[in-house]
């Protein structure tokens, strides 16, 4: 394995660093493309101790499948970001996620026509999008994603926090509930404009989630004949076995090109879980760990079997 610092979008406004992982002798390798979750994070997706796609980079390259990963537009240039639109997914995500692909296919070291997309946790809900708007991928790889729309995740995690273990926080969850529902009162019923101006955290406002809820991940799933490879851990508490996973196989489980994968003990970000209440994620993500061969592994052989 050899890696190399790129810069993704060079010349842009809003260069970001990031790693092409290689293995030894690459001659026409297929390769991923990592599109974060929720939230600002690195190249590497750090959450605390944890480092999923580093880990992953790591583990396809064993297997001979190159990657790319790149630190996150709102990582690199957050407060930039925020001044310069009313944010949405298109300008956090998308538009790196297309130029990651085009960067791997424009490689002479990789098989343009065997670039995928690896999607993880909101990189997953996203995933389809950035496949049917630019990313023009061999496959998808959905890691721990859900059909629901975000302000629906949302809603559903304070709920659980309501109900958790700890009386701080399910004080401090009921609050934001209430907060929260208010605000989203009639979300796809009001303008854009009016979405903009109702703010939600950070400089963020309700057009994102407006935006991102007219693009659901179901509805290009629905058209898509490219294979996909659904994945979850059995103790995942940011999204739901049932719901989610099962979402997934209620729907697209008797169509020939998709594949699921469910991982028994294994939390949000695939290592073995630690505790079953969401109001401990802190704990759950400060003991370093790190995405063992099973899933790497079913990852590659999927990735190879479809090239």
């Amino acid at each position: 394995m050899k890696e190399e610092k790129i810069i993704l979008g060079e010349g842009t406004e809003f260069p970001l660093n990031g790693i092409l992982t290689l293995p030894d002798d690459a001659k026409k390798v297929p390769a991923v493309v990592f599109v974060h979750g929720s939230g600002s994070s690195n190249m590497d997706e750090k959450v605390m101790k944890l480092t999923p796609f580093k880990d992953l980079a790591k583990g396809l390259a064993a297997h001979g499948i190159a990657s790319v990963r790149y630190d996150k537009r709102s990582f690199a240039h957050g407060r930039k970001l925020m001044k310069a639109c009313n944010l949405t997914v298109r300008e956090e995500a998308i538009e790196d996620a297309v130029l990651a692909s085009e960067l791997l296919k424009n490689d002479s070291r990789i098989d343009p026509e065997k670039v995928f997309i690896v999607g993880h946790s909101m990189g997953a809900m996203l995933a389809p999008r950035i496949d049917a708007e630019g990313g023009n991928f061999r496959g998808l790889i959905l890691m721990a994603g859900t059909l629901d729309t975000l302000e629906e995740v949302l809603f559903r995690q304070l709920e659980e926090m309501k109900n958790g273990k700890s009386k701080i926080m399910s004080w401090i969850a009921s609050a934001q509930d209430k907060k929260f529902r208010k605000s989203f009162e009639n979300l796809y019923e009001i303008s854009d404009e009016e979405a903009k101006k109702r703010k939600y955290a950070g400089g963020v406002n309700l057009y994102y989630f407006k935006e991102m809820g007219l693009h659901r991940a179901k509805d290009y799933l629905e058209k898509t004949e490219k294979p996909v490879l659904v994945m979850q851990g059995s103790k995942d508490l940011q999204v739901n076995v049932e719901r989610d996973f099962g979402g997934y196989k209620k729907l697209f489980g008797d169509r020939d090109n998709f594949s699921f994968r469910l991982y028994e003990g294994l939390n949000h970000c695939f290592v073995p879980a630690l505790y079953d209440d969401i109001s401990k994620a802190t704990k759950e993500f400060s003991v370093e760990r790190h995405i063992g061969e099973d899933v790497i592994s079913d990852i590659a052989g999927w990735i190879l079997k479809e090239c």
